[in-house]
């Protein structure tokens, strides 16, 4: 995938205002669209410049866009930065369904998920919550400065990564977020918010955890949105999520597998014993019910055998293995060549 540099796109400087990048979009459409253009690239380039366009003309694309960096090249080999988008909240819910054919890979990538719909406008007269979506509070304020019926405010949503030991656990959380904003000269900062939250103990992936008045402000006296904080599990070196079961890889003394033993196997929130029974072989796993992430019912814990093999690292240790070599009538190929 190629990253596209909606800024170079469109000939402006990051810093543009938002009237900017609309002047300079109008004026390139023009002399690009397919209709009026003689130019062979007429009709890529008018889709480059609307797809650019739908990005920074949005404030909450553009600073998501901008929270990248700006060391990215157009036509760079790029993948999204991991959790690129994690803490940053956005305003409403966009329509995820639609199809956004006409963009790139790279908008798909970025947007195609979260914020790739379109802007709605109400209809005879009447907004919905949904058609909040993408407006500043103060454009809202505007739109509503004559209206006497109270009109909630829109909800808020943001994505958030955890440790799986908050997962186990709970935990009491102090979460920052950013929201973008417009200044005096039409330029997008982002304005920024910490808030304490609680992770309830058997939180999972994909969960979303709800916020009560945490979102927009409502207007006419109406109550605020809510704000809905959807969890991952940030990867962890030791342990691999699947839902609530969870797998872990167990290094094993060969006379563990081979005569059995009892051993300890961490957990995110402790440790159990676990049995190994005798004759296991490199790479059986093994099921602790209930030993998963907690829930009703609870995920089951996944252990893996990993043999480790002592080092022949001195004479004494180098004659035990020949030892073993004699003692044992093996042929770890014998049915490998058949």
């Amino acid at each position: 995938m190629k990253y596209r540099d909606y800024y170079q796109i469109l000939g402006l400087p990051r810093d543009a205002t938002q009237d900017g990048i609309k002047r300079a979009y109008r004026k390139l459409a023009r002399k690009y669209h397919p209709d009026v253009s003689r130019q062979a690239d007429a009709e890529e380039r008018f889709k480059e410049l609307g797809e650019a366009y739908t990005v920074l003309k949005d404030t909450e694309k553009r600073a998501a866009y901008d929270r990248m960096g700006s060391q990215w090249h157009e036509g760079q080999d790029f993948q999204p930065p991991p959790q690129w988008d994690d803490n940053f909240e956005f305003n409403g819910k966009e329509n995820r369904s639609r199809s956004n054919a006409d963009f790139s890979d790279f908008f798909e990538a970025m947007f195609g998920s979260e914020h790739a719909g379109s802007q709605r406008q109400p209809a005879s007269g009447k907004t919905s919550q949904a058609d909040h979506a993408g407006h500043t509070a103060s454009d809202l304020e505007d739109a509503y400065s004559g209206v006497q019926c109270p009109m909630p405010g829109q909800d808020h949503h943001a994505n958030i990564t955890i440790d799986l030991e908050d997962a186990y656990r709970g935990a009491q959380r102090a979460i920052s977020l950013e929201t973008p904003v417009l200044d005096a000269q039409g330029r997008v900062s982002l304005r920024s918010r910490t808030l304490n939250v609680s992770i309830p103990k058997g939180t999972r992936s994909g969960q979303h955890l709800r916020l009560s008045g945490q979102g927009g402000a409502g207007f006419g006296q109406g109550r605020a949105g809510d704000l809905y904080l959807e969890i991952r599990l940030r990867d962890h070196p030791r342990f691999r999520v699947d839902g609530r079961d969870v797998s872990l890889a167990m290094p094993v003394a060969p006379w563990e597998a081979a005569l059995g033993a009892s051993v300890t196997v961490p957990l995110p929130d402790g440790s159990v014993e676990m049995t190994i029974p005798p004759d296991s072989v490199g790479g059986r796993r093994l099921r602790l019910k209930g030993k998963g992430i907690p829930g009703n019912p609870p995920g089951d814990l996944y252990v893996t055998l990993n043999i480790a093999l002592p080092p022949a690292d001195s004479d004494s240790a180098k004659a035990t293995w020949d030892r073993m070599r004699q003692a044992f009538d093996f042929d770890p190929r014998a049915d490998f060549y058949r």
